[in-house]
């Protein structure tokens, strides 16, 4: 029998328009043979919509409640005796669901904050829970933990509006160039490279356009490559690795979304052996670490001396048709359809194993 799953897409993000992308390539890609798939996409205003089938990533680029297509139906999740049902405001029908896909980078979908609410209505969900994504939403919460495990990961300053932030006293840290970025924002959104005072004082205002925490990191010369990770937190697994070449100064916003050739993905990685194989098994330490279960995908910067650095991780990496997670795993032999396939796989079988939990005392 079909699973229904509702894919989830869209939010309160800098990133809505990539979230789009990436639940356009889900989509197209999940197996219809075993599952049947419900498009939600929730508006930058935070109004949640159900679409009728995939047109609506040929319609629109950004769910936007006044200018919506004309099938679009409101509809609210809830929980009705213990079970999940997608309730539309429209007719007032309801729809079982099995399994949530959340396809929403960045804050609203990456953040902890959607995955609480699918705690809270009884919904097996793909990707890392609560705490995980939080904590690897939040850069600065995330050195912290890389820092207790004694995992490599570049110096940094925490930087708020409510204190001075002295451009010589960072230099004086970290040296320079620097790099200042959100500690709660992803693809590259609000992220300066920092070679003078000048550039920091109108930088630093942009950057805390998307946060209130902001990170000022060290430059570390060296490639930047990348590995997916998948599995349940106790037993991770991790692809070959993926280089990516940036053309602009750095891997900007620009250069992985608007300039088709902003970056050279070398997938796998020219890597040697031994190498790939630290970087997976510190990929999937990582992935312990913070806590994740699901997916993953591990950022490193590589030193030419052979040092590995955790750059940040992704819990929900784009999946568009230029993401590096899923090509990563396409060259470690696992097929984009096979892989949505194992992800909501891992997620209702998380969601068994928590079931056996007690959560009452009595």
């Amino acid at each position: 029998m079909k699973k229904t799953i509702a894919l989830i897409f869209g939010g309160k993000s800098a990133e809505h328009e990539v979230s789009l992308r990436s639940a356009k390539n889900v989509t197209d890609a999940l197996d219809k043979e075993s599952f049947n798939p419900i498009l939600i996409g929730i508006s930058s205003d935070g109004t949640w919509y159900r679409f009728p089938d995939s047109t609506v990533f040929a319609q629109v680029t950004k769910i936007d409640d006044k200018a919506l297509p004309p099938n679009a139906e409101p509809v609210a999740l809830i929980n009705e005796f213990g079970k999940p049902v997608l309730f539309s405001l429209k007719n007032s029908s309801k729809t079982s669901l099995d399994c949530a896909f959340p396809i929403m980078h960045g804050t609203m979908g990456e953040d902890g904050t959607i995955q609480g609410l699918f705690k809270m209505v009884n919904i097996p969900f793909v990707g890392c829970g609560v705490w995980a994504s939080a904590a690897g939403m939040d850069k600065a919460v995330m050195k912290h933990i890389l820092a207790d495990a004694k995992i490599a990961n570049a110096k940094y300053m925490l930087l708020t509006p409510y204190k001075e932030n002295s451009y010589d006293e960072i230099v004086k840290n970290l040296g320079t160039p620097f790099f200042i970025k959100p500690a709660n924002a992803g693809s590259s959104v609000g992220v300066h490279k920092i070679k003078s005072a000048e550039d920091f004082k109108v930088k630093l205002k942009d950057a805390f356009q998307f946060d209130y925490k902001v990170l000022a990191e060290e430059f570390i010369q060296g490639r930047e490559v990348e590995c997916s990770v998948m599995g349940h937190n106790h037993a991770p697994k991790a692809s070959l690795p993926g280089e990516v070449i940036p053309q602009h100064e750095f891997y900007s916003y620009e250069a992985k979304y608007v300039d088709d050739n902003g970056a050279l993905l070398k997938i796998p990685a020219e890597i040697d052996a031994e190498t790939v194989k630290r970087l997976q098994a510190m990929a999937e330490k990582t992935y312990q670490a913070m806590g994740c279960d699901g997916l993953t995908r591990v950022d490193f910067f590589l030193k030419p001396n052979g040092e590995l650095y955790i750059n940040e991780i992704n819990t929900i990496p784009g999946f568009t048709k230029i993401s590096m997670y899923p090509k990563m795993w396409e060259a470690s032999g696992l097929g984009y359809k096979d892989l949505i396939t194992n992800l909501i796989k891992l997620a209702f079988e998380r969601y068994e194993s928590e079931s056996k939990l007690k959560t009452s005392y009595l």
